[in-house]
């Protein structure tokens, strides 16, 4: 009786610790998937934010540069030399100088070649969860490898190119329509007839 009853408390505690360790890796597996959940959670928050942010600027960008241009002719845009510069009173164009919400750190600097600032990135090499469906002011980000190549600058590839009326399309020369065919090439105009018709001479008139 006692070998049996020792067996059976030897079977309890090998059965005992055999759900021990399966209650250990279930929660071990569960609460790594619940930590992955939590970071791609996080990544979309800071993702969102650091659009947000830097539409924001590059809207900055574009309005101080056309407030320096009002009333002059100047060849090109015009950039602050400081992002600071943008949240000077009385007519502030940014908020405040945000840092980079992914890097958590400064911006990266895209400098004009007179030296302004046209543009911040994040300095941040991850790859972005969101890879289409942009805002159109940055619709060109789609299919970015990392938020580096998120570049936030004025002018960018996303700002609409404007035709103003009746003027050609680049590529396009005189006597083609400013309608691509089929094909993808302008469609010749029809050849304008400027001969006029020979005037027949009046009916000699009898006395």
């Amino acid at each position: 009786m006692r070998i049996h009853s020792t067996s059976a408390k030897e079977g309890e505690r090998g059965f005992s610790y055999v759900m021990l360790m399966v209650a250990i890796v279930v929660i071990g597996v569960a609460m790594s998937v619940a930590a992955r959940q939590w970071k791609t959670m996080v990544q979309r928050e800071q993702e969102a934010d650091l659009l947000a942010k830097g539409i924001e600027i590059q809207n900055a960008l574009a309005l101080y540069s056309a407030t320096k241009k009002a009333g002059r002719v100047m060849p090109g845009e015009v950039y602050p030399q400081t992002l600071a510069e943008l949240t000077k009173q009385p007519k502030p164009f940014l908020r405040k100088v945000y840092l980079d919400p992914v890097g958590r750190a400064e911006w990266d600097l895209l400098r004009a070649p007179t030296g302004g600032i046209m543009g911040v990135r994040s300095k941040s090499r991850s790859q972005p969860i969101k890879q289409r469906a942009f805002p159109l002011v940055v619709r060109h980000f789609e299919g970015k490898p990392t938020y580096y190549d998120w570049v936030f600058q004025f002018p960018n590839p996303s700002m609409p190119t404007l035709v103003l009326p009746g003027a050609l399309p680049l590529g396009s020369a005189p006597g083609q329509s400013a309608v691509p065919g089929g094909s993808g090439q302008a469609t010749p105009l029809p050849p304008t007839n400027l001969t006029p018709p020979p005037v027949s001479p009046p009916p000699p008139t009898t006395s």
